[in-house]
């Protein structure tokens, strides 16, 4: 049984991460439509609604075959960190890598739930706004949904000048990604233990 206060605090964090996730995401399907956006503090943060159905940055992996094997891959994948997770609490490392191994597996687990789920418990958001639950079922079969995606940061945009190689006087916009809290607690998470854990993972993978 894990019920020392290192577990406590891993499942903690999961939970806090995922119902903030969750409820972000369940706001943006049922109150935007696809492609809006709302402007938080000028340019520079946005809430904008858009949809993830592969990879990062919305990359196709296959058509149907391809998401309902990258679905499957993601389930698999938080299973081994689950099972990370748990080895590391019994063999009581510090709280801070648990911590980190523990908001990892939640920002995996929230956008699971998205491909899992989200395509039959909502309609599609393209021109309206979706509604949850709807009459006739969802937007997608289950493993096929597409992840929620919303924080946009374009911190600086202009046009590259026009002596740059290959894309000269082209649009540039930093930071272009588009993504969710779940993306923020998978990518702290690693940078964190890339950083400051590196004793600890090389521990872990002897």
């Amino acid at each position: 049984m894990l019920t020392n206060k290192k577990s406590i605090y891993a499942i903690a964090a999961i939970i806090i991460i995922l119902l903030i996730d969750q409820t972000v995401k369940i706001l943006v399907k049922t109150n935007m439509s696809l492609g809006e956006s709302i402007h938080v503090f000028g340019n520079w943060f946005q809430i904008s609604f858009t949809e993830n159905p592969g990879f990062a940055f919305g990359m196709e992996f296959g058509g149907q075959w391809g998401k309902l094997f990258l679905s499957i891959f993601r389930i698999f994948a938080v299973g081994i960190i689950a099972w990370l997770l748990i080895k590391i609490i019994r063999q009581k490392y510090s709280t801070a890598f648990i911590i980190s191994i523990a908001a990892l597996f939640a920002g995996a687990a929230g956008n699971i739930i998205d491909s899992v789920f989200y395509g039959q418990i909502f309609s599609d958001s393209y021109g309206q706004i979706a509604t949850i639950f709807p009459e006739g079922g969802g937007y997608a079969p289950l493993l096929h949904g597409k992840v929620v995606d919303m924080l946009y940061f374009p911190i600086i945009e202009g046009n590259l000048p026009a002596w740059f190689p290959f894309w000269g006087g082209d649009k540039f916009t930093f930071f272009s990604p588009v993504f969710n809290i779940a993306d923020s607690a998978i990518t702290v998470s690693i940078l964190y233990m890339l950083i400051f854990q590196r004793k600890n993972i090389t521990k872990l993978l002897k």
